[in-house]
């Protein structure tokens, strides 16, 4: 019983410290407007999955009818 809930405990620390971890994520945009669509893809730098989607959301802008739409994946 007591290796039980060593391997317990030892699964919930890791389920605990797991999704804090740094990766790379690729971050698309999509450009419409004009009769005109485009996607462009972008590696992020390694960081949490957090800190990706607001670096990526940084690309959301709408200028002079074009618009960009910028996502996570």
């Amino acid at each position: 019983m007591k290796k039980f809930a060593t391997i317990a405990i030892i699964a919930l620390a890791g389920s605990i410290f797991l999704p804090s971890c740094k990766k790379e994520y690729t971050c698309v945009c999509t450009m419409s407007g004009g009769g005109v669509n485009m996607t462009a893809e972008a590696k992020t730098g390694k960081m949490s999955k957090k800190d990706a989607k607001a670096e990526c959301d940084k690309g959301d802008v709408s200028v002079a009818g074009v618009t960009t739409d910028c996502e996570i994946k």
